[in-house]
Protein backbone atom coordinates (compact mmCIF):
# COMPACT_ATOMS: atom_id res chain seq x y z
CA UNK A 1 0.00 0.00 0.00
CA UNK A 2 1.32 3.44 -0.96
CA UNK A 3 0.39 6.58 1.03
CA UNK A 4 0.62 10.31 0.42
CA UNK A 5 -0.46 12.88 3.01
CA UNK A 6 -1.54 16.05 1.22
CA UNK A 7 -3.18 17.95 4.11
CA UNK A 8 -2.51 17.30 7.78
CA UNK A 9 -3.71 18.99 10.95
CA UNK A 10 -1.61 16.78 13.21
CA UNK A 11 -0.19 18.91 16.01
CA UNK A 12 2.86 16.71 16.40
CA UNK A 13 4.61 18.76 13.72
CA UNK A 14 3.88 22.40 14.45
CA UNK A 15 5.65 23.60 11.31
CA UNK A 16 3.25 21.69 9.07
CA UNK A 17 0.10 22.10 11.16
CA UNK A 18 -2.87 22.77 8.92
CA UNK A 19 -0.66 23.11 5.85
CA UNK A 20 -1.20 21.52 2.46
CA UNK A 21 1.77 20.15 0.56
CA UNK A 22 2.89 21.89 -2.62
CA UNK A 23 1.99 20.71 -6.11
CA UNK A 24 2.60 17.01 -6.63
CA UNK A 25 2.29 14.69 -9.61
CA UNK A 26 2.51 10.91 -9.30
CA UNK A 27 2.07 8.05 -11.76
CA UNK A 28 1.52 4.55 -10.40
CA UNK A 29 1.57 1.19 -12.16
CA UNK A 30 -1.32 -0.88 -10.87
CA UNK A 31 -3.23 -3.86 -12.21
CA UNK A 32 -1.58 -3.45 -15.61
CA UNK A 33 -2.73 0.17 -15.87
CA UNK A 34 -1.05 3.52 -15.25
CA UNK A 35 -2.97 5.71 -12.81
CA UNK A 36 -2.02 9.32 -12.33
CA UNK A 37 -2.90 11.96 -9.76
CA UNK A 38 -2.00 15.63 -9.63
CA UNK A 39 -2.32 17.94 -6.60
CA UNK A 40 -2.31 21.51 -7.90
CA UNK A 41 -3.54 25.10 -7.52
CA UNK A 42 -5.94 27.32 -9.38
CA UNK A 43 -4.45 30.73 -10.02
CA UNK A 44 -7.20 33.03 -11.30
CA UNK A 45 -10.71 34.34 -10.77
CA UNK A 46 -12.96 33.01 -8.03
CA UNK A 47 -10.85 29.85 -7.96
CA UNK A 48 -7.70 31.71 -6.88
CA UNK A 49 -6.04 29.83 -4.01
CA UNK A 50 -8.11 26.68 -4.52
CA UNK A 51 -6.29 23.37 -4.44
CA UNK A 52 -7.66 20.46 -6.43
CA UNK A 53 -6.84 16.82 -6.95
CA UNK A 54 -7.09 15.42 -10.49
CA UNK A 55 -7.29 11.63 -10.82
CA UNK A 56 -6.73 9.85 -14.14
CA UNK A 57 -7.56 6.13 -14.04
CA UNK A 58 -6.72 5.54 -17.70
CA UNK A 59 -10.44 5.46 -18.53
CA UNK A 60 -11.64 8.56 -16.70
CA UNK A 61 -10.33 11.88 -15.44
CA UNK A 62 -12.00 13.50 -12.41
CA UNK A 63 -11.35 16.61 -10.34
CA UNK A 64 -11.91 16.34 -6.57
CA UNK A 65 -12.34 19.49 -4.47
CA UNK A 66 -11.03 18.95 -0.91
CA UNK A 67 -11.51 22.66 -0.18
CA UNK A 68 -15.21 22.38 -1.03
CA UNK A 69 -16.32 19.60 1.29
CA UNK A 70 -14.75 16.80 -0.80
CA UNK A 71 -17.01 17.54 -3.76
CA UNK A 72 -16.33 16.38 -7.32
CA UNK A 73 -16.17 19.18 -9.87
CA UNK A 74 -16.30 17.34 -13.20
CA UNK A 75 -15.53 13.99 -14.83
CA UNK A 76 -14.40 13.25 -18.40
CA UNK A 77 -14.73 9.87 -20.15
CA UNK A 78 -13.57 9.44 -23.77
CA UNK A 79 -13.58 13.21 -24.13
CA UNK A 80 -17.18 13.51 -22.89
CA UNK A 81 -17.70 15.88 -19.96
CA UNK A 82 -20.06 14.93 -17.15
CA UNK A 83 -21.10 17.87 -15.00
CA UNK A 84 -22.77 21.15 -15.95
CA UNK A 85 -22.00 24.69 -17.01
CA UNK A 86 -23.06 26.82 -14.07
CA UNK A 87 -23.30 30.59 -14.56
CA UNK A 88 -21.29 30.80 -11.33
CA UNK A 89 -18.17 29.71 -13.33
CA UNK A 90 -16.31 28.00 -10.53
CA UNK A 91 -15.07 26.14 -8.73
CA UNK A 92 -15.45 28.99 -6.27
CA UNK A 93 -13.13 29.40 -3.29
CA UNK A 94 -15.32 28.85 -0.21
CA UNK A 95 -14.12 32.13 1.32
CA UNK A 96 -16.04 33.91 -1.47
CA UNK A 97 -19.36 32.17 -0.79
CA UNK A 98 -21.54 34.20 1.62
CA UNK A 99 -23.19 31.35 3.51
CA UNK A 100 -24.47 33.74 6.18
CA UNK A 101 -26.13 36.08 3.67
CA UNK A 102 -29.44 37.41 5.14
CA UNK A 103 -31.33 36.04 2.13
CA UNK A 104 -30.48 32.49 3.22
CA UNK A 105 -29.39 31.57 -0.32
CA UNK A 106 -25.78 32.76 -0.40
CA UNK A 107 -24.79 29.10 -0.98
CA UNK A 108 -25.89 29.49 -4.61
CA UNK A 109 -22.91 31.78 -5.30
CA UNK A 110 -20.63 28.72 -5.16
CA UNK A 111 -22.87 26.11 -6.81
CA UNK A 112 -20.93 24.58 -9.71
CA UNK A 113 -20.07 20.90 -9.12
CA UNK A 114 -21.00 17.53 -10.56
CA UNK A 115 -21.31 16.26 -6.97
CA UNK A 116 -21.84 18.56 -4.02
CA UNK A 117 -22.92 17.51 -0.54
CA UNK A 118 -25.70 19.34 1.28
CA UNK A 119 -25.59 19.14 5.09
CA UNK A 120 -24.52 18.31 7.69
CA UNK A 121 -26.58 20.15 10.30
CA UNK A 122 -29.22 20.94 7.67
CA UNK A 123 -29.55 20.21 3.96
CA UNK A 124 -32.72 21.81 2.60
CA UNK A 125 -34.56 25.06 2.13
CA UNK A 126 -33.44 28.11 4.13
CA UNK A 127 -35.21 28.61 7.45
CA UNK A 128 -35.68 31.85 9.39
CA UNK A 129 -36.72 32.74 12.93
CA UNK A 130 -39.66 34.98 13.80
CA UNK A 131 -37.48 38.08 13.28
CA UNK A 132 -36.34 37.02 9.81
CA UNK A 133 -32.86 35.94 10.91
CA UNK A 134 -31.38 32.92 9.12
CA UNK A 135 -31.48 29.79 11.27
CA UNK A 136 -30.34 27.38 8.56
CA UNK A 137 -29.01 28.56 5.18
CA UNK A 138 -30.03 26.73 2.02
CA UNK A 139 -28.28 23.34 1.68
CA UNK A 140 -26.12 23.81 4.76
CA UNK A 141 -22.41 24.48 5.26
CA UNK A 142 -20.45 21.32 4.48
CA UNK A 143 -19.88 22.11 0.77
CA UNK A 144 -18.00 25.29 1.69
CA UNK A 145 -15.72 23.84 4.36
CA UNK A 146 -12.17 22.67 3.53
CA UNK A 147 -10.74 19.30 4.47
CA UNK A 148 -8.53 19.40 7.55
CA UNK A 149 -6.90 16.09 6.57
CA UNK A 150 -6.36 14.58 3.15
CA UNK A 151 -4.43 11.51 2.08
CA UNK A 152 -4.16 9.14 -0.86
CA UNK A 153 -3.94 5.37 -0.47
CA UNK A 154 -2.99 3.30 -3.53
CA UNK A 155 -3.27 -0.49 -3.54
CA UNK A 156 -1.35 -1.81 -6.53
CA UNK A 157 -2.61 -5.39 -6.21
CA UNK A 158 -6.27 -4.42 -6.07
CA UNK A 159 -5.88 -1.59 -8.55
CA UNK A 160 -7.58 0.96 -6.29
CA UNK A 161 -6.73 4.54 -5.42
CA UNK A 162 -8.57 6.05 -2.45
CA UNK A 163 -8.82 9.75 -1.71
CA UNK A 164 -9.60 10.07 2.01
CA UNK A 165 -10.54 13.44 3.46
CA UNK A 166 -11.88 14.70 6.77
CA UNK A 167 -14.10 17.78 7.02
CA UNK A 168 -15.40 19.11 10.34
CA UNK A 169 -18.53 21.24 10.65
CA UNK A 170 -18.84 22.71 14.11
CA UNK A 171 -19.97 25.54 16.32
CA UNK A 172 -18.63 25.84 19.85
CA UNK A 173 -21.24 24.88 22.48
CA UNK A 174 -23.71 23.81 19.78
CA UNK A 175 -22.55 20.91 17.60
CA UNK A 176 -19.55 19.12 16.05
CA UNK A 177 -20.16 16.87 13.05
CA UNK A 178 -17.25 15.20 11.28
CA UNK A 179 -17.35 13.87 7.72
CA UNK A 180 -14.75 11.33 6.69
CA UNK A 181 -15.09 10.70 2.97
CA UNK A 182 -13.39 7.84 1.12
CA UNK A 183 -13.61 8.32 -2.65
CA UNK A 184 -12.38 5.22 -4.48
CA UNK A 185 -11.12 5.09 -8.06
CA UNK A 186 -10.31 1.89 -9.95
CA UNK A 187 -7.50 1.50 -12.47
CA UNK A 188 -8.92 1.34 -15.99
CA UNK A 189 -12.47 2.06 -14.79
CA UNK A 190 -14.85 5.03 -14.91
CA UNK A 191 -16.73 4.01 -11.74
CA UNK A 192 -16.34 6.14 -8.61
CA UNK A 193 -17.26 4.66 -5.22
CA UNK A 194 -17.95 6.89 -2.23
CA UNK A 195 -18.23 5.92 1.40
CA UNK A 196 -18.92 8.75 3.81
CA UNK A 197 -18.93 8.40 7.58
CA UNK A 198 -20.56 11.15 9.62
CA UNK A 199 -19.78 11.22 13.35
CA UNK A 200 -21.21 13.31 16.18
CA UNK A 201 -17.98 14.34 17.93
CA UNK A 202 -19.77 15.80 20.94
CA UNK A 203 -20.62 13.70 23.99
CA UNK A 204 -24.26 14.81 23.88
CA UNK A 205 -27.00 13.78 21.38
CA UNK A 206 -27.38 15.65 18.11
CA UNK A 207 -28.78 15.21 14.63
CA UNK A 208 -27.70 15.50 11.01
CA UNK A 209 -28.98 15.61 7.44
CA UNK A 210 -27.23 14.74 4.19
CA UNK A 211 -28.15 15.12 0.53
CA UNK A 212 -25.94 14.33 -2.46
CA UNK A 213 -26.66 16.92 -5.17
CA UNK A 214 -25.47 15.22 -8.40
CA UNK A 215 -25.82 17.60 -11.34
CA UNK A 216 -25.79 16.83 -15.07
CA UNK A 217 -25.99 19.29 -17.92
CA UNK A 218 -25.62 19.84 -21.65
CA UNK A 219 -24.29 16.91 -23.65
CA UNK A 220 -26.12 14.29 -21.64
CA UNK A 221 -29.09 16.54 -20.88
CA UNK A 222 -31.11 17.48 -23.96
CA UNK A 223 -34.64 17.52 -25.28
CA UNK A 224 -35.92 13.98 -24.82
CA UNK A 225 -33.48 12.95 -22.10
CA UNK A 226 -35.06 10.51 -19.64
CA UNK A 227 -34.86 9.79 -15.92
CA UNK A 228 -35.05 6.05 -15.30
CA UNK A 229 -35.38 4.93 -11.68
CA UNK A 230 -37.16 2.15 -9.73
CA UNK A 231 -39.64 3.95 -7.50
CA UNK A 232 -42.29 3.03 -4.97
CA UNK A 233 -43.88 6.46 -4.82
CA UNK A 234 -43.30 9.90 -6.34
CA UNK A 235 -44.88 13.31 -5.69
CA UNK A 236 -44.31 16.89 -6.84
CA UNK A 237 -42.75 19.24 -4.30
CA UNK A 238 -45.13 22.14 -4.96
CA UNK A 239 -47.89 23.36 -7.33
CA UNK A 240 -45.30 24.34 -9.95
CA UNK A 241 -43.94 20.77 -10.11
CA UNK A 242 -47.51 19.42 -10.10
CA UNK A 243 -48.02 21.12 -13.47
CA UNK A 244 -45.42 18.83 -15.00
CA UNK A 245 -45.96 15.62 -13.04
CA UNK A 246 -47.42 13.81 -16.05
CA UNK A 247 -44.00 13.94 -17.72
CA UNK A 248 -41.78 14.21 -14.64
CA UNK A 249 -39.27 11.74 -16.13
CA UNK A 250 -38.83 13.53 -19.49
CA UNK A 251 -36.64 16.55 -20.07
CA UNK A 252 -36.97 19.57 -22.32
CA UNK A 253 -34.33 21.45 -24.23
CA UNK A 254 -33.06 24.78 -22.87
CA UNK A 255 -35.91 27.24 -22.30
CA UNK A 256 -35.48 30.84 -21.19
CA UNK A 257 -37.50 31.66 -18.07
CA UNK A 258 -38.08 28.02 -17.12
CA UNK A 259 -39.04 27.66 -13.44
CA UNK A 260 -37.52 24.67 -11.65
CA UNK A 261 -39.52 21.51 -10.93
CA UNK A 262 -38.66 19.20 -8.04
CA UNK A 263 -40.02 15.70 -7.44
CA UNK A 264 -39.71 13.70 -4.23
CA UNK A 265 -39.57 9.90 -4.36
CA UNK A 266 -39.08 6.68 -2.41
CA UNK A 267 -36.90 4.18 -4.33
CA UNK A 268 -37.14 0.42 -4.66
CA UNK A 269 -33.95 -1.60 -4.31
CA UNK A 270 -32.37 -5.04 -4.33
CA UNK A 271 -32.16 -7.39 -1.30
CA UNK A 272 -28.96 -5.62 -0.20
CA UNK A 273 -30.87 -2.29 -0.32
CA UNK A 274 -28.90 -0.89 -3.24
CA UNK A 275 -30.74 0.99 -5.95
CA UNK A 276 -29.87 2.89 -9.13
CA UNK A 277 -31.19 6.02 -10.86
CA UNK A 278 -30.04 7.06 -14.32
CA UNK A 279 -30.31 10.01 -16.67
CA UNK A 280 -29.82 9.06 -20.32
CA UNK A 281 -29.97 11.10 -23.49
CA UNK A 282 -32.79 10.90 -26.05
CA UNK A 283 -31.33 8.12 -28.20
CA UNK A 284 -29.96 6.21 -25.19
CA UNK A 285 -26.32 6.36 -26.25
CA UNK A 286 -25.10 8.32 -23.20
CA UNK A 287 -26.09 8.02 -19.57
CA UNK A 288 -25.08 8.56 -15.97
CA UNK A 289 -26.10 6.27 -13.11
CA UNK A 290 -26.20 7.04 -9.42
CA UNK A 291 -26.16 3.86 -7.33
CA UNK A 292 -26.87 4.29 -3.62
CA UNK A 293 -27.57 2.36 -0.44
CA UNK A 294 -31.12 3.34 0.46
CA UNK A 295 -30.91 1.84 3.95
CA UNK A 296 -29.35 5.16 5.03
CA UNK A 297 -30.35 7.28 2.00
CA UNK A 298 -34.04 6.34 1.91
CA UNK A 299 -35.27 8.98 -0.55
CA UNK A 300 -34.24 10.43 -3.90
CA UNK A 301 -35.16 13.84 -5.30
CA UNK A 302 -35.16 14.87 -8.95
CA UNK A 303 -34.46 18.53 -9.72
CA UNK A 304 -35.29 19.70 -13.23
CA UNK A 305 -33.93 23.12 -14.16
CA UNK A 306 -33.97 23.09 -17.95
CA UNK A 307 -33.46 26.84 -18.25
CA UNK A 308 -31.47 28.59 -20.97
CA UNK A 309 -27.85 27.47 -21.26
CA UNK A 310 -26.69 30.88 -20.01
CA UNK A 311 -28.93 30.54 -16.93
CA UNK A 312 -27.80 27.04 -15.90
CA UNK A 313 -29.26 24.12 -17.87
CA UNK A 314 -29.12 21.20 -15.42
CA UNK A 315 -30.84 18.19 -13.90
CA UNK A 316 -30.08 16.90 -10.41
CA UNK A 317 -30.34 13.36 -9.03
CA UNK A 318 -30.30 13.66 -5.24
CA UNK A 319 -30.13 10.64 -2.89
CA UNK A 320 -30.75 11.90 0.64
CA UNK A 321 -31.64 11.19 4.24
CA UNK A 322 -34.84 13.21 3.69
CA UNK A 323 -36.51 15.75 1.48
CA UNK A 324 -34.95 19.22 1.04
CA UNK A 325 -37.58 21.09 3.04
CA UNK A 326 -36.81 23.24 6.06
CA UNK A 327 -35.15 21.38 8.90
CA UNK A 328 -38.05 21.95 11.29
CA UNK A 329 -40.49 20.39 8.78
CA UNK A 330 -38.22 17.37 8.33
CA UNK A 331 -37.77 17.02 12.11
CA UNK A 332 -41.54 17.06 12.57
CA UNK A 333 -41.84 14.19 10.09
CA UNK A 334 -38.93 12.18 11.58
CA UNK A 335 -36.61 12.46 8.58
CA UNK A 336 -33.67 13.95 10.49
CA UNK A 337 -30.97 11.43 11.52
CA UNK A 338 -30.38 11.33 15.30
CA UNK A 339 -26.81 10.70 16.46
CA UNK A 340 -25.88 10.00 20.04
CA UNK A 341 -22.61 11.37 21.36
CA UNK A 342 -19.78 9.62 19.51
CA UNK A 343 -22.16 7.78 17.18
CA UNK A 344 -21.42 7.41 13.45
CA UNK A 345 -23.50 6.69 10.35
CA UNK A 346 -22.23 5.42 6.99
CA UNK A 347 -23.51 6.52 3.57
CA UNK A 348 -22.55 4.76 0.33
CA UNK A 349 -23.00 5.53 -3.34
CA UNK A 350 -21.41 4.89 -6.73
CA UNK A 351 -21.22 7.17 -9.74
CA UNK A 352 -21.11 5.50 -13.16
CA UNK A 353 -20.91 7.25 -16.55
CA UNK A 354 -22.19 5.37 -19.62
CA UNK A 355 -20.67 6.22 -23.01
CA UNK A 356 -22.22 3.58 -25.27
CA UNK A 357 -25.66 2.29 -26.19
CA UNK A 358 -24.78 -1.10 -24.66
CA UNK A 359 -23.82 0.46 -21.31
CA UNK A 360 -27.06 2.43 -21.19
CA UNK A 361 -29.10 -0.65 -22.11
CA UNK A 362 -27.49 -2.71 -19.34
CA UNK A 363 -28.21 0.01 -16.77
CA UNK A 364 -31.79 0.29 -18.01
CA UNK A 365 -32.28 -3.46 -17.66
CA UNK A 366 -30.86 -3.44 -14.12
CA UNK A 367 -33.22 -0.65 -13.12
CA UNK A 368 -36.27 -2.24 -14.74
CA UNK A 369 -35.55 -5.47 -12.83
CA UNK A 370 -35.86 -3.50 -9.57
CA UNK A 371 -39.29 -2.09 -10.50
CA UNK A 372 -41.14 -5.07 -8.97
CA UNK A 373 -44.36 -3.08 -8.40
CA UNK A 374 -46.02 -0.11 -10.10
CA UNK A 375 -44.93 3.33 -8.92
CA UNK A 376 -47.62 5.40 -7.24
CA UNK A 377 -47.42 8.87 -8.79
CA UNK A 378 -49.17 11.56 -6.78
CA UNK A 379 -50.66 14.37 -8.85
CA UNK A 380 -50.37 16.97 -6.08
CA UNK A 381 -47.85 17.62 -3.29
CA UNK A 382 -48.14 14.87 -0.68
CA UNK A 383 -49.08 15.47 2.92
CA UNK A 384 -46.09 14.91 5.16
CA UNK A 385 -43.68 15.20 2.25
CA UNK A 386 -44.15 18.85 1.35
CA UNK A 387 -45.33 21.90 3.33
CA UNK A 388 -47.86 22.50 0.52
CA UNK A 389 -49.18 18.91 0.72
CA UNK A 390 -52.77 18.31 1.65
Amino acid sequence: MLHWNLISDQRSDEASFGQASESLVQEIDMAGQRVRFEWSNWSSGKSLGMKCLTIDTGSMRSVVLPMRGMGIWKTWVQGIEFGWQSPVRGPVHPALVPIGDPSGIGWLEGFDELLVRCGLLSNGAPEFDSHGKVLYPVHGRIANLPASQLRIEADRERGTLDVVGTVVESRFLVYTLELESRIRFHAGSSMIEIQDTVTNRRTTPGSMQLLYHINLGQGLLESGSKIIAPLRRLAPRDPRAAQGVGHWDRCQGPQSGYAEEVYYAEPLGDPDQWTEAMLCNADETLGYSVHFDHSTLPVVNFWKNTAALEDGYVLGIEPATGFPNTKSFEEHHSRVVPLQGGQSMDFRLKLEPHVSRQDVLQAKQRIEALQVQPCTVERQPAAGWSPTGS
